[in-house]
């Protein structure tokens, strides 16, 4: 646990210390609800090579960012939340991978008017990359679910999935692309709100094994684009029997590859 964690978080509930990308970056997140894993890094990881400006919407504790910064030398980023508590440990996470001079952690609602995440330091029309794993929700309460392949009920609805959609459009510059990852069974909203904003619009579906489903996608847009829509051969991140990865997923696990698609 990182020494100058805000006293307030470590009294609400534990925090962890877990390691990612072959231990290049560790990062402290809260044991219980959403824990950043395999999304967070496929998404840093997605971030084409030469960005020079990021915007991570809803980063939680800022696994996909750090990677994203962790793969590319040059990238600075904002990472923003509207929960005070991950922009804290965002913040910690930032300073102890000494990433702090290349990091600004706000918090921002997502789906808040423009006004306010504007003077919370969000730009228009300012990212070259904007990326953003959108939470998901238990059916009735609002609480978040805790595993990515659960039934497609238990999502974000499909109009608070569209203003997620709709501000990361409006801050990605012409030509910056737009990376959302995001369970497979919500495709269809997803889809739907990038081509209505996006062109070059390519879908990578991930499957966890040989022959079975997709379990997640990769929708990336490409803001000002009028390139058609390419839906991608699925990829597959494990081995057939036992939990290795296959060499492809095995190196960006462990920092030593970036996604490229």
């Amino acid at each position: 646990m990182s020494l100058d964690q805000p006293k307030a978080f470590v009294k609400h509930q534990t925090v962890t210390r877990d390691a990612f990308l072959g231990g290049r970056l560790t990062l402290s997140q809260p044991s219980r609800g959403f824990r950043a894993g395999l999304d967070s890094v496929l998404l840093g990881a997605a971030v084409a090579e030469g960005r020079k400006s990021l915007l991570d919407l809803g980063c939680g504790v800022g696994a996909a960012a750090f990677v994203a910064m962790a793969l590319n030398a040059g990238l600075m980023a904002t990472l923003a939340d509207q929960n005070a508590e991950m922009v804290a440990l965002a913040e910690a996470n930032a300073t102890d991978n000494g990433l702090a001079g290349r990091a600004r952690v706000t918090i921002a609602d997502v789906t808040g008017k423009g006004a306010d995440r504007r003077k919370a330091g969000l730009v228009d029309n300012g990212y070259d990359s904007v990326i953003a794993n959108p939470p998901f929700f238990a059916d009735g309460d609002g609480t978040l679910a805790a595993d990515a392949g659960r039934a497609g009920a238990r999502h974000m609805d499909a109009a608070r999935l569209d203003l997620w959609i709709k501000t990361a459009a409006g801050a990605a510059a012409a030509g910056g692309e737009v990376i959302f990852v995001y369970p497979s069974q919500s495709l269809a909203p997803l889809l739907a709100g990038f081509t209505q904003r996006f062109g070059a619009v390519t879908v990578l579906p991930l499957s966890p094994r040989p022959d079975e489903a997709a379990s997640r996608v990769l929708v990336r847009g490409i803001k000002g684009s009028r390139a058609p829509l390419t839906l991608l051969a699925s990829r597959v991140l494990h081995e057939a029997a036992g939990r290795a990865f296959r060499p492809e997923f095995d190196a960006i696990f462990r920092g030593t590859a970036r996604l490229v698609w």
